[in-house]
């Protein structure tokens, strides 16, 4: 599957660091589309077929990044899910250890 055949998730609820995260990305080739909040990320994914991975904020209001990822399986959805946090990667790797990749942003 080419780049072109699929979309990337992208959610956060801060606009500045969805954009640059959807920036470095589509400079990869990627198409990309932005969720502001894991509601809004449920609601487009529902909509959007061709989303074949997720980027995810870990915190976020109403529903945090890893409970987007338990939202999305107990739905049947198994993109592979990458969480990205300002805390520390490790421990949450630990926690949820069925997330594909935790990533810590400042690394």
């Amino acid at each position: 599957m080419s780049q072109e055949e699929y979309k990337i998730l992208v959610v956060d609820d801060d606009p500045f660091s969805a954009e640059l995260t959807g920036i470095t990305l589509e400079s990869a080739g990627y198409d990309v589309i932005i969720a502001e909040g894991g509601i809004d990320a449920l609601e487009k994914i529902s909509q959007e077929p061709l989303i074949k991975i997720v980027v995810s904020d870990m915190n976020m209001p109403m529903i945090n990044g890893a409970e987007l990822f338990e939202e999305l399986r107990a739905a049947g959805m198994n993109q592979p899910f990458i969480l990205l946090t300002g805390d520390e990667s490790g421990s949450l790797k630990k926690a949820y250890p069925d997330i594909d990749a935790v990533i810590a942003k400042d690394e």
